[in-house]
Order: structure tokens, then C-alpha cells, then sequence
């Protein structure tokens, strides 16, 4: 399961590989550039076109398959973006 955009990178770097495709033939192959493939091999990219990267598990014979995940992001009892918006009350 893959949970953060360095993971998914990691995933696509290693099935690029185990194809035998170079970055710059599945770039072409996506329709994307070397050096977006690159950014996002590295999870240098978090902000990545879904459009993109879609493209990119095409060209590679993958598919993005949902599910719950392992364990919750947060507790029930705290909110998740407390800190993002300072005291509410």
C-alpha cells in the first residue's frame, strides 16, 4: 500500500525499471517530459497532475486500485485541521 508521493515514485521507478523503459521512453510513452517523470520518480513533485500521473501508471500497465487505509490518519477526538486554522472559538 502506498500512502505518500515519495512511495509512489519509488513504485513507479521500480516498474519503469522492471520494464526495461528509460525515463525518457515512458516519458514519451505518458506524453509527459523527462524531467516531470523525474521530479515524480524522486517524489520530488507532491503537487503532481492526477491527469499526469494517471498517464504514467497507463504507459506502464498499472492501475490505481482504492481501499481503506491500514490505520486512521487521526484520532476521532481531534481535528485534523486544527492546525492549519488556528483557535476557531
Amino acid at each position: 500500500m502506498l500512502t505518500t508521493v515519495r512511495e509512489l515514485g519509488a513504485a513507479l521507478r521500480y516498474a519503469r525499471r522492471a520494464s526495461g523503459l528509460s525515463q525518457e521512453a515512458l516519458a514519451e510513452r505518458a506524453g509527459v517530459s523527462r524531467p516531470w517523470l523525474s521530479r515524480l520518480e524522486t517524489g520530488a513533485n507532491p503537487g503532481a497532475e492526477l491527469r499526469k500521473v494517471l498517464d504514467v501508471l497507463t504507459a506502464l500497465g498499472l492501475a490505481v486500485k482504492l481501499g481503506p487505509s491500514p490505520k486512521p490518519a487521526f484520532d476521532d477526538d481531534t481535528d485534523p485541521f486544527a492546525d492549519m486554522f488556528g483557535d476557531q472559538t
